[in-house]
């Protein structure tokens, strides 16, 4: 039988026919979020219990209001560049957390209301190549500051300081590394960078994290980094107090005005962005091909983060490497992240001493690995193959990031695809409004592009592509464009897939009229020149 038709129940019976697969899962995954959890609140600027705190609460209370099924909700390494740097902003150390938390809390009730609102599809407008140069960007960052503390480096040195300076810090580390934290730092990271790499059945399925977590506890007991000489920073976990309680001070919109409403709509834009990211690589990967509802998952993840901030978390997202994790060891419904929740809760509960033997160097290397993958040769290299106009994009993102800020990155890579797009035959006027022409046939509907189809003005076609009846055959007509640009091609392909899941059909004509600008299926295509 299809498994296609045995997709699983919702709600309470969903529970009932699954929850063996889920508390398996949901107890997995827990292992993997539990030192990542510690090591990214850490990095941010905040007690590293609060970390476990938030993913506690994207389990237990965000479960019962999410959109997506498979989805593992919690902090994200890609949100430590902008966390960190609104605690410092506010002041730093305790003061910082907590106005930083006021933010937090604000930032969720908006992607709340933002959910409710239905502005999910506004993640499109975003082309790729921006994206992905973002996320490359935040690897960068946080391995620039990872490597250093990983060798030793007392943080308090680091404060201040912006990745390019970070990375030039790192020979000044390198010669006056402390041995028995850099050992500890490199074997981690030969654990979870090896690990990988044992095509042996039972390996795999252990957390390299987790095999990490404990080899480094060890060797932290057999090199007595809680020993006097180790002072006055000592190399181990100092994880903070886990309790329920009121921790959230607003006055940073009183205080720190401009900044406070930067940083909100940093945590709104990028939280929001990564979440819906995930969530749609999520659906990709749901072996029952379910889709998920992304602006009420976007209103759970924001109900989570105000609940979060509140009690002194993080901002969570959809968390793509644990969401994956879910997929691959089995859960099937969204009560496998109630019980990686519950999990974690237990943990807090019955570990803290293991918790508090846990060396720094370890949660570094667990960071450098997180940043290794979103900063990975491998993202040049896709995106080189994609074409070198998206390359241009996507490297000018990771500079102007490293070099000023997020959003700046985000405007510039934005504008630069756009001047692209300009050049290659757009109408400025096409970039914002698309015009497409819907005949219908009866037996089949004929849909004509008259203007070029790019991420700018995909509100507007994706509005009328989805407006179309399930069940028929449709004809998309493109070669009356200007501009196919790589974020369209993977929308109108996504949205294909879609459309044939539902019974209908629907092809594109015209493809072959317009000139790829390189060999990848998804490259930008551009209107060939008028022969002469």
């Amino acid at each position: 039988m299809n498994r296609l038709l045995l997709k699983p129940n919702d709600g309470w019976l969903g529970f009932k026919q699954n929850w063996s697969n889920d508390l398996l899962s949901g107890f997995l995954v827990s292992l993997i979020a539990l030192p990542l959890c510690l090591g990214i609140a850490g990095a941010s600027g905040f007690p590293p219990i609060m970390g476990v705190m938030t993913a506690i609460v994207g389990g237990i209370v965000v479960s019962f209001f999410a959109g997506s099924p498979l989805t593992i909700k919690g902090p994200a390494a890609g949100l430590i560049v902008i966390v960190a740097g609104c605690v410092e902003a506010m002041g730093g150390g305790e003061i910082g957390w907590h106005m930083t938390l006021g933010i937090v809390v604000v930032a969720g009730l908006v992607q709340a209301i933002l959910g409710k609102l239905k502005v999910a599809k506004m993640i499109d407008i975003f082309p790729l190549s921006v994206v992905h140069g973002m996320l490359a960007a935040i690897g960068l960052i946080i391995m620039s500051r990872q490597l250093n503390i990983l060798l030793g480096v007392k943080p308090a040195l680091l404060k201040g300081k912006g990745p390019i300076e970070l990375f030039e810090m790192l020979p000044f580390t390198v010669i006056h590394e402390i041995p028995e934290i850099a050992i500890i730092g490199f074997v981690s990271l030969g654990i979870l960078f090896g690990m990988p790499f044992i095509k042996v059945k039972w390996v795999q399925k252990i957390p390299p994290a987790l095999v990490a977590l404990v080899v480094a506890i060890l060797m932290g007991q057999y090199f007595n980094l809680s020993d006097a000489r180790f002072d006055p920073e000592k190399p181990l976990l100092n994880p903070g107090h886990f309790s329920l309680a009121w921790n959230v001070d607003f006055s940073a919109f009183a205080t720190h005005t401009g900044e406070a409403l930067e940083y909100l709509l940093l945590f709104v834009l990028i939280g929001s962005l990564e979440s819906l990211l995930s969530g749609k690589a999520i659906d990709l990967l749901d072996p029952y091909k379910r889709k998920s509802d992304h602006s009420k998952d976007l209103s759970a993840v924001g109900i989570g983060n105000a609940v979060s901030g509140i009690l002194g978390g993080l901002p969570m997202i959809s968390e793509i490497a644990r969401s994956s994790a879910n997929v691959n060891n089995g859960g099937r419904t969204r009560w496998a992240n109630l019980f990686h929740g519950l999990f974690l809760l237990l943990f807090v509960i019955a570990l803290t001493p293991v918790i508090k033997m846990v060396p720094m160097a370890a949660l570094s290397a667990m960071l450098i690995y997180v940043g290794f993958r979103l900063a990975s040769p491998k993202e040049f290299k896709h995106t080189w193959s994609i074409g070198k106009e998206q390359f241009f994009v996507f490297v000018s993102t990771v500079i102007v990031t490293l070099a000023t800020d997020l959003l700046l990155g985000i405007f510039i890579g934005t504008l630069i695809e756009m001047l692209i797009h300009v050049i290659n035959g757009a109408k400025i006027d096409d970039l914002f409004k698309a015009r497409l022409n819907i005949e219908d046939h009866g037996d089949e509907i004929v849909v004509t592009a008259k203007s070029s189809l790019v991420f700018s003005n995909s509100l507007g076609w994706n509005k009328t592509l989805n407006s179309l009846p399930k069940g028929k055959s449709v004809r998309l007509l493109v070669h009356e464009s200007s501009v196919l640009d790589h974020s369209s091609l993977k929308q109108i392909h996504h949205f294909t897939e879609d459309y044939h899941r539902d019974g209908g059909k629907f092809v594109v004509v015209g493809l072959d009229e317009l000139r790829p600008l390189a060999k990848d299926q998804y490259s930008a295509r551009v209107k060939k020149p008028a022969k002469k």
